[in-house]
């Protein structure tokens, strides 16, 4: 089993998960989205078709998984990872090259454009950034490493938890169960990804031609 295939076919594999674990799942779902969250350097794992094929399944009386618990196993699961990627953010820029091992390890190319979609809305982006695959594994890395109080992201970090897991916890539970939902889901996993995205596309455009115009 592949990380892609995983993803895609995510709906499928929980239910393996939990014929095999039971009750146990909801560590599954903790750990998953905590590392996502939380671990600077595996922000590709699946998170938010993750919380919706999670929530869909509890939908189904099948399946013994109670949405209430799932909504407040995930939205520990992300104000948690977040502060722990906020220390490990302060960390590796307070140790300065002593560290600059642990660097090494993460993607450089997401790093900036994360930090240009900091740059460029602000605090806010601790929120925004949740819904918006690896933007949210690198913000809160950031936060740290540029030092921002750290009641002021403790703030952030929580409301954006709360919405991020709300959100897709009740798109699942409601939408997820839909003949065609389930029918076309693998479609469904590419659309959330391709419309969380565009953020990044927008900001991305407008760098270019903001460049563009200086050069003109």
């Amino acid at each position: 089993m592949n990380l892609i295939d995983f993803i895609l076919h995510i709906d499928d594999h929980l239910v393996t998960i939990v014929n095999q674990f039971g009750s146990s799942t909801y560590l599954i779902l903790f750990a998953i989205i905590f590392i996502e969250t939380g671990l600077v350097i595996f922000p590709f794992l699946p998170g938010d078709s993750l919380i919706f094929a999670a929530s869909a399944m509890a939908a189904n009386p099948r399946y013994q998984l109670n949405i209430w618990v799932i909504y407040l196993v995930v939205t520990l699961a992300a104000i948690i990872g977040d502060t722990v990627n906020y220390h490990l953010g302060y960390w590796s820029t307070h140790a300065g090259q002593k560290h600059s091992w642990f660097n090494k390890l993460i993607n450089q190319k997401n790093r900036l454009a994360a930090e240009k979609f900091f740059e460029r809305h602000g605090p806010i982006t601790i929120v925004v950034g949740r819904f918006i695959p690896f933007i949210r594994t690198f913000v809160p890395f950031i936060s740290g490493g540029s030092k921002m109080h750290y009641g002021r992201f403790i703030t952030y970090n929580i409301v954006g938890g709360i919405l991020w897991t709300g959100l897709f916890t009740t798109i699942g539970y409601f939408f997820g169960n839909i003949p065609f939902v389930k029918d076309h889901f693998s479609m469904i996993v590419i659309a959330i990804i391709l419309v969380s995205v565009v953020p990044i596309i927008i900001v991305a455009l407008r760098k270019r031609i903001s460049l563009k115009k200086e050069f003109h």
